[in-house]
């Protein structure tokens, strides 16, 4: 197998995977296996397991094991694997940490614990867990205050890289953030900060502008990943306004699909449209779609299809 490590040039699309229950709420490999075969074929840069979209919390630790040998195998080295990682134990996010890289992940993707609050407790938790995990794990740092309800400033963001080599991207989905973005990149070329990878999450909600402001991809699991992968190469190369068309077609339903506490059962609906999910199902406790959110959805839907048609 060969092995991808995540380093700071990492860009384009490492789409968050959604993982695929029966309609039982046991895992389906075989989903899994098709879902990894559906995203490398719409052409994304790399793959991110076991996130917070990807009911991670809902797993036990035998099943996130399961999960992970099974999507890393089918990867076989055809792109770079991330995999998420966070726990409220330091023991277990170091066993699996240990596990992802020796099954062949890229790097692993951690968040503050929740309700850390302070910057110092912030700090103080990552010099912890990076001097636990050694330096030979590359990490992305999940900024998701919307979950995590830990903010982190530039200036602490900036202290983290420049006193730890093994953090290289930045998984970036505070709101609004757009500014965070700037202000990121700004220092880090006026102070002589490394400069890290930068992809953003949301749902791809705010991706044109976020591209715009210093990103170098996106790091979310919406359901057309096609369109995140054009987006960000048509960006590349300085072809932004018909970046954003394209976007704007899509937008509509990306809007849909990131309601909070809601958009999950969306996404994973639509890929069981799309014929990669056998099941829908999210994992109790979970929403479950009425039938008018199903005739809502299914409008939206033949809505794009028109759009992008007419084109």
């Amino acid at each position: 197998m060969t092995t991808h490590r995540l380093d700071e040039t990492a860009t384009g699309v490492y789409i968050v995977s959604a993982t695929p229950f029966s309609d039982d709420g046991s895992l389906d490999l075989e989903s899994a296996r098709r879902l990894v075969d559906f995203y490398i074929d719409k052409g994304v840069s790399g793959i991110t397991i076991l996130g917070m979209m990807g009911e991670a919390p809902k797993l036990s630790p035998q099943e996130s094991e399961e999960l992970l040998n099974c999507m890393l195998n089918h990867v076989d080295g055809r792109v770079p694997v991330i995999v998420g990682v966070s726990s409220a134990g330091l023991d277990n996010l170091l066993h699996l940490s240990r596990l992802s890289m020796d099954k062949g992940a890229a790097g692993v993707m951690i968040a503050p614990v929740p309700g850390l609050g302070t910057e110092q407790k912030i700090y103080t938790y990552f010099n912890q867990v990076f001097t636990a995990l050694g330096d030979d794990i590359p990490v992305c740092y999940q900024d998701y205050p919307y979950a995590t309800r830990s903010e982190i400033s530039v200036s602490l963001f900036n202290r983290l890289v420049a006193d730890f080599d093994q953090l290289v991207l930045l998984k970036h989905e505070d709101w609004p953030g757009l500014n965070k973005i700037t202000q990121i990149r700004e220092t880090s070329a006026a102070q002589g900060i490394r400069r890290l990878s930068i992809l953003v999450g949301n749902g791809g909600l705010y991706l044109p502008q976020e591209l715009q402001r210093g990103a170098d991809g996106a790091m979310t699991g919406f359901a057309y990943p096609e369109m995140l992968v054009q987006v960000v190469r048509l960006h590349q190369a300085g072809e932004m306004e018909r970046a954003e068309d394209l976007f704007d077609s899509y937008l509509p339903l990306i809007r849909h699909e990131q309601q909070p506490g809601f958009g999950l059962a969306l996404r994973k609906e639509i890929l069981h449209r799309r014929g990669v999910l056998a099941s829908p199902k999210v994992r109790a406790p979970g929403p479950i779609l009425s039938g008018t959110d199903h005739q809502e959805l299914t409008r939206l839907i033949k809505r794009l299809e028109k759009r992008i048609k007419d084109q």
